[in-house]
């Protein structure tokens, strides 16, 4: 059942509005395009999937401990602001982590539905407009993942954060149609992509690693798509205009770096934020986390183009250059077969229990023909109630 969920502030009713410049643009070659992207079409429409059957929301996620990680993922963990803290704060700050995380998961993914629409309007070549419209829908199925996750699992909403909401409003207001590929699906997505396979890595709660394992297929599919457009698009460039894109680019991979700090939290907590923030950029745990974050973006840029001094610069003072060497096809493929060994596991599980129940059903028509001197038809079998356990077929 739903429940009314608490925000940690006061929610705007009214819509936040980033004014759109740049065209809309219709093609009139409907010839068969580029096959790469015509492939990632066809595989966006078989990949289709319904969040409300293929996720397990039956699922229960505990209040102190809602992904299920150990202690050593929150980035205070083993200081002195920790040893003083008792158990029940420490849930609730777990859960407050949590739902910080997975809200600016939805935040980012509705901006993902919006940029969508948006490439799908302004993208010039029919082949990309076909692939943006099965990213849309995506897009809006995640929204639709992460509201549900936090409203009827954690029942707490954080606002956006404010270097997210800079990196959306920068990308969306380019009239450049290239920009809102470069902000997210490589950068933004990128990100995303990167944080959702540390946490799913971390063995995470069935229900929660259920929704980021599906949704990493989606999104492996997204970031191919905006490295195939954007690589063809890029070697057409000038230097001057390949060095804008990489400014674009290095401005914003360090608003997602400031973001990651989840400095909202700490304050709301009873924390000092001053003094949690130092202790998180002083975390062993939290500066492998930040680093493993670029995992996705680095090699991608290099990738499509994007890999002159401005842009290497920018890494260097990450310390994330090094992730140049990622092998981002290795990691997309594995996105694809962990979303379908969880379905196996699903279906074996399911097809387990479909096995116990009849053979509990054979053992209660056994039992009852033994009493009587009958045989118990199949049909009267199956209409039994599995005894063991209360189960009803």
């Amino acid at each position: 059942m739903s429940t009314y969920p608490r925000y940690v502030e006061p929610v705007e009713r009214a819509t936040w509005d980033v004014p759109a410049s740049g065209a809309a643009r219709f093609s009139w070659e409907y010839d068969e395009g580029r096959e790469r992207l015509l492939a990632l079409y066809q595989k966006g429409k078989d990949k289709q999937w319904d969040a409300g059957t293929r996720i397990d929301w039956s699922l229960q996620v505990p209040y102190g401990r809602p992904l299920g990680l150990p202690d050593e993922a929150v980035a205070i963990y083993g200081t002195p602001a920790w040893d003083k803290m008792s158990d029940a704060n420490r849930d609730e700050l777990r859960h407050h982590l949590a739902s910080w995380q997975f809200s600016q998961f939805l935040h980012g993914e509705q901006g993902a539905m919006v940029c969508s629409a948006r490439i799908v309007e302004s993208v010039p070549d029919m082949d990309a407009k076909f692939y943006a419209t099965t990213q849309t829908i995506d897009e809006s199925r995640h929204v639709e993942v992460y509201s549900r996750f936090l409203h009827e699992k954690l029942s707490l909403i954080y606002p956006i954060n404010e270097h997210l909401r800079l990196l959306l409003d920068q990308t969306l207001s380019d009239s450049r149609w290239d920009i809102p590929y470069l902000g997210m699906q490589v950068l933004i997505e990128g990100l995303a992509l990167a944080a959702f396979g540390l946490l799913r890595d971390m063995r995470p709660l069935p229900l929660p690693k259920q929704i980021l394992a599906y949704v990493m297929q989606d999104e492996a599919r997204h970031v191919a798509f905006g490295r195939l457009a954007l690589r063809d698009y890029y070697k057409e460039l000038t230097d001057a205009e390949r060095a804008e894109r990489e400014q674009f680019a290095a401005e914003g991979c360090f608003l997602m770096y400031e973001r990651l700090n989840g400095a909202e939290v700490w304050e709301n907590v009873g924390l000092d934020l001053a003094e949690s923030t130092e202790l998180v950029k002083n975390s062993d745990y939290f500066r492998t986390f930040q680093t493993l974050l670029f995992s996705r973006i680095v090699p991608c840029m290099k990738d499509i183009g994007l890999w002159g001094p401005t842009i290497r610069d920018a890494y260097t003072k990450l310390g994330v250059l090094d992730m140049v060497n990622v092998d981002l096809g290795a990691l997309m493929a594995a996105d694809e077969r962990i979303a379908d060994d969880l379905d196996d596991e699903r279906r074996q599980a399911a097809a387990r229990e479909r096995s116990e129940l009849a053979s509990r059903r054979a053992e209660v028509a056994a039992t009852i023909a033994a009493a009587d001197g009958t045989a118990v038809s199949t049909e009267v079998a199956d209409a039994l109630p599995a005894v063991a356990g209360g189960a009803t077929p």
